[in-house]
């Protein structure tokens, strides 16, 4: 039986998530902001409800590869246990540095990396397609003959392990340090500083660090984020804008040749007439401003109950999409993702927020009608009809007392 251990364990994470941020407040620690908190979360339930259709191809993949080409038929004992976990982990570490070095792969793990902030909100700010080529690196475990169940296990509980080394709260750990991936080493793999900057690509063992040459100890202040910051709490946004510098640079390119080098070379990489190869610049920590614009206070609460609806809704979804047909799980998803997307431009006081907001309550209404026919869902109508006209109206009320 397929079970996804990840969606089991968002309960926990949050859980995990309240501890640290009462710990943060109890020791009046600035590891929190609600903007960039909600963006992280943003784009966790964008991931899993992207994921919800890209996960049947990953499985499939794997599993046609098994039933047909495997080598060999792992059996099921605790030395087979032992060697997936080790395959899973030494996979992902060159999954992941791939991902820093190729700029098509970058394009999409830089969103796990945009947030300024570190904390445990921020193992939960993952890419909304990454998924789509991260399998690739996990075939040959295919082609090895380990089952798929165990495979998906394995891989799910490398990437829970991950969850809480993201956290400033947690020191060095003394002798652990020498083969576990940790909050100190993690924390010098999401710097912006050039010393940090793709170092430290473990999963679980920071061994493979070591033995491959991208170990850095943890040293100076780390400085949190990308070197080119996104500036932005639009979910969307974040997950397509290093796409758009990549076309933009393409197309500035003159040769065939140098267009596709844009999107196989590394960060940073550009022909000679268009600069050469940039390399990231030394940051003056005590001149460093957080992306944080302001934004009309009244619209704080209105932000904070739609976020709250729309992980309600969202973590619905994760658990019972597969009772939902085609057309309700899109349209839900899109809801979702619409909500979040207001979210964001709300608290970046954009001049088009506005009308945005009023297009999500309207889609609200009609996503209901989707379910027309199941008894159940279809007597919940009248009342999300009625939750959205007070939104609306509620919403509206706010922007009339000078919305800025």
């Amino acid at each position: 039986m397929k079970v996804d251990y990840i969606a089991l364990s968002i309960p926990v994470f949050f859980i995990l998530i309240a501890v640290e941020l009462g710990y943060a407040l109890y020791k009046k620690l600035d590891y929190y902001r609600l903007n960039d908190s909600l963006s992280n979360l943003s784009q966790g339930i964008g991931s899993q409800l992207v994921g919800i259709f890209l996960k049947t191809i990953t499985f499939f993949s794997y599993l046609f590869i098994y039933e047909h080409w495997r080598f060999y038929t792992f059996p099921n004992t605790l030395l087979t246990w032992i060697l997936l976990f080790l395959g899973v982990d030494f996979f992902y570490y060159w999954f992941h540095r791939k991902s820093h070095q190729i700029n098509a792969l970058w394009a999409a793990h830089i969103v796990h990396h945009q947030s300024e902030e570190y904390n445990l909100t921020v193992a939960l700010r993952q890419s909304w397609f990454q998924s789509g080529f991260a399998w690739v690196f996990y075939l040959p475990l295919a082609f090895a003959g380990f089952e798929p169940i165990m495979f998906l296990t394995v891989s799910a509980f490398n990437t829970i392990y991950q969850f809480w080394i993201h956290t400033r709260a947690i020191g060095r750990m003394g002798p652990l340090e020498w083969f576990l991936n940790t909050p100190s080493h993690h924390r010098v793999h999401h710097g912006s500083n050039p010393k940090y900057i793709d170092k430290n690509h473990a999963g679980t063992l920071i061994i493979w660090d070591r033995m491959f040459g991208t170990f850095q100890n943890e040293e100076e202040e780390v400085v949190y984020g990308i070197t080119k910051p996104l500036a932005s709490w639009n979910p969307v946004w974040a997950n397509f804008h290093y796409w758009a510098d990549l076309y933009s640079s393409s197309k500035n390119a003159r040769t065939y040749t140098d267009k596709i080098k844009i999107f196989i070379k590394a960060p940073g990489w550009f022909p000679d007439y268009l600069g050469g190869v940039q390399h990231p610049k030394e940051i003056e920590i005590s001149n460093y401003v957080k992306y944080s614009p302001d934004y009309d206070q009244r619209f704080k609460k209105y932000i904070l109950i739609t976020f709250l609806f729309t992980l309600s809704l969202s973590s619905l979804l994760i658990f019972i999409n597969s009772e939902l047909s085609s057309l309700q799980l899109i349209a839900c998803s899109l809801l979702s993702i619409l909500s979040l997307t207001s979210c964001g431009v709300l608290m970046e006081q954009r001049n088009w927020s506005h009308w945005f907001e009023n297009v999500r309550i309207l889609i609200w209404t009609l996503v209901p009608l989707t379910f027309y026919g199941n008894t159940f869902f279809s007597n919940l109508i009248i009342i999300n009809t009625i939750a959205a006209l007070l939104s609306f109206a509620w919403f509206n009320r706010i922007k009339r007392n000078k919305y800025v």
